[in-house]
């Protein structure tokens, strides 16, 4: 009989659709954003753009479930927000935001994907699949790495010191490589990307953006930052349009990320009858307490 994770590893994955109507966020500053629609299929690639500052990162935090609006809905992959936060987290993965899901620059790539597979493995696999041998487990971890890096496009043979080159020593491109394709590893339904073209020439952009067309290809859900919009955007939400500049916009209006979701669900009124995974995030930030020293450990990152 085949494993559960084999059975996860085989089975087809498909997107989060995602759509808005009247969503917005206000902070102690103002309104973050308000008044965002959209409709996205599954498999869309989605551009957030707008100027810096004017509430890209909140939009995204939002949308993935980590930061809680004040008014309006969305839903990402059936699970409505603000409701059902805890879901949308659990189908969703970040790139690139900064704060939340940064590199470390004394980290070196290898070190970077060992890590994110061991503790994928620890909190968002079956705990069946702990019980597996030690083998079954190496190998399962290196076909999610293996996978992830050839969507994002990132070869570490290429780098100057292969896997053993640090964060601190790659371009900037390579960093938006790696970081999308640590986000990947655990297999999201919905990936959600920051400053996608920060900092990057015209030619390293459409490098980019072609990687992020071909994983929305492959099926997953893309949102990304920008300040263009590209040509491959399937969708556009415009942040620089949704709030009056004279109330207050950007990220600065708001606080909370990661942290703060636990907070958020509670706020939001616990789960919806029938749901058969609960939205019980005390309980997710207990098992994060009690196991992230020993992952830690297992990566040499204590």
């Amino acid at each position: 009989m085949e494993s559960p994770e084999n059975d996860e590893a085989t089975a087809p994955r498909s997107g989060a659709g995602v759509s808005a109507e009247g969503f917005g966020m206000k902070g102690p500053r103002g309104w973050a954003f308000r008044g965002v629609s959209v409709d996205a299929a599954p498999g869309s690639l989605v551009a957030v753009a707008g100027a810096s500052g004017s509430g890209r990162t909140c939009l995204l935090l939002a949308l993935t479930g980590r930061m809680k609006p004040g008014e309006g809905h969305a839903e990402v992959g059936g699970a409505r927000l603000p409701r059902r936060m805890a879901a949308v987290r659990r189908i969703s993965a970040l790139a690139h935001v900064p704060g939340v899901s940064e590199l470390d620059p004394a980290f070196t790539v290898g070190e970077h994907l060992r890590e994110r597979a061991l503790l994928r493995r620890r909190f968002g696999g079956s705990p069946l699949a702990l019980l597996r041998p030690r083998g079954e487990r190496a190998a399962e971890n290196g076909r999610r790495i293996r996978t992830a890096l050839e969507a994002a496009g990132l070869d570490p043979d290429t780098l100057p010191k292969g896997e053993r080159t640090s964060v601190r020593d790659l371009e900037r491109l390579e960093a938006l490589r790696l970081s999308v394709a640590l986000a990947l590893i655990g297999e999201p339904r919905l990936l959600a990307v920051d400053d996608t073209d920060l900092k990057l020439n015209d030619a390293e952009e459409a490098a980019a953006w072609s990687m992020l067309r071909s994983v929305a290809d492959s099926g997953i859900t893309v949102l990304a930052v920008c300040t263009e919009v590209p040509e491959q955007a399937d969708a556009v939400i415009r942040t620089d349009r949704s709030v009056d500049a004279a109330e207050g916009t950007g990220e600065d209006a708001a606080e909370g990320t990661d942290e703060d979701a636990a907070e958020d669900d509670d706020a939001a009124g616990g789960k919806e009858a029938g749901d058969s995974h609960a939205d019980d995030d005390s309980e997710d930030d207990t098992d994060n307490e009690e196991g992230a020293a020993d992952a830690l450990a297992e990566t040499g990152r204590a």
